[in-house]
């Protein structure tokens, strides 16, 4: 089988509420389908993770009421539809064979993680004061107001993994694992869906390690990592070593609400496999950051 790579997208580069966010976002999602065109052929294999915050927080404003495991759910099924086909067209236009696959990812977490006790994961729109009053939620105040939160459990085991590669291996795209999968635990014998929201990066990383990956693309807003973000001594950081890495999130670089998850799912998947590409660039530069002319790549020496 040719070369794999996961490349994983936010949730909210493809989805926004304003006119003028959304002509961005279309523009975003247009440089998204290109790097997977680019990757196809440059001899990749894709495997597309998608987040769907923005996209799960509408849904639930509409009906609070359903389970929040369906609508991850659905949201991987909306997503998934809209992707797949503006990349059909695409490989049309250029003649490629390939097929592609939304598959609705179910992710075992554990009943026992101590998420379930500190719901953490802010989710849905900011809360009135009639609901904050009324509705049977974990809710904490956050920048722009009181939003309900959930846990945001670790990823045990992907579900439906032997169908993603069988996918992979009959030279499928294969779009999955959307908004961090769809949370499950097991009850007696059966499995059962949770109130959870599993970090998309951090399950892309386990994808890209149980599928034996050649690379991981996280992509992102800004076109690399830097180094003191922000700041007029802001550096661009286009290479670090699993050692500096780690000590760049312990020393506060990379914090919990932005990059420190993206980077601590590379510094996963690195751990677990040190040939494995990761890194972390802007759409439509994926192909450039795989030859090492854009992004920044996490590696372990």
């Amino acid at each position: 089988m040719e070369k794999v790579v996961v490349y994983a997208i936010g949730g909210n580069a493809l989805s926004s509420p304003t006119e003028k966010d959304n002509q961005e976002s279309s523009l975003v999602l247009a440089k998204v389908i290109s790097d997977v065109i680019d990757l196809m052929e440059a001899g990749w294999r894709v495997v597309l993770t998608h987040g769907n915050g923005p996209q799960v927080g509408h849904l639930m404003s509409l009906d609070a009421s359903q389970p929040m495991d369906e609508w991850v759910a659905a949201t991987q099924g909306m997503i998934g539809h809209n992707l797949a086909i503006n990349m059909q067209s695409i490989i049309k236009k250029r003649n490629r064979p390939e097929t592609i696959s939304v598959l609705l990812t179910r992710v075992l977490v554990d009943a026992e993680d101590k998420a379930f006790k500190f719901p953490t994961k802010p989710v849905g729109r900011i809360l009135s004061d009639e609901q904050v009053m009324k509705e049977d939620w974990d809710i904490a105040e956050t920048v722009n107001g009181p939003r309900r939160v959930v846990a945001s459990p670790k990823p045990i085991e992907i579900l439906d993994l032997e169908v993603i590669k069988s996918l992979l291996n009959s030279g499928v795209i294969v779009i999955c694992c959307g908004g961090g999968g769809i949370p499950v635990i097991v009850e007696g014998n059966n499995l059962k869906g949770v109130a959870a929201v599993i970090d998309k990066d951090h399950l892309s990383s386990l994808l890209a390690v149980n599928i034996n990956a050649s690379a991981l693309i996280i992509s992102t807003a800004v076109d690399c990592l830097k180094k003191n973000f922000g700041r007029d001594d802001e550096e661009d950081i286009s290479e670090l070593s699993l050692e500096e890495a780690k000590k760049l999130i312990e020393n506060g670089e990379f914090p919990n609400g932005s990059m420190g998850p993206k980077v601590q799912s590379l510094i996963d998947a690195v751990t677990a496999d040190s040939k494995m590409m990761c890194v972390i660039c802007s759409p439509g530069n994926a192909v450039k950051s795989l030859r090492r002319e854009s992004g920044t790549l996490i590696s372990s020496q």
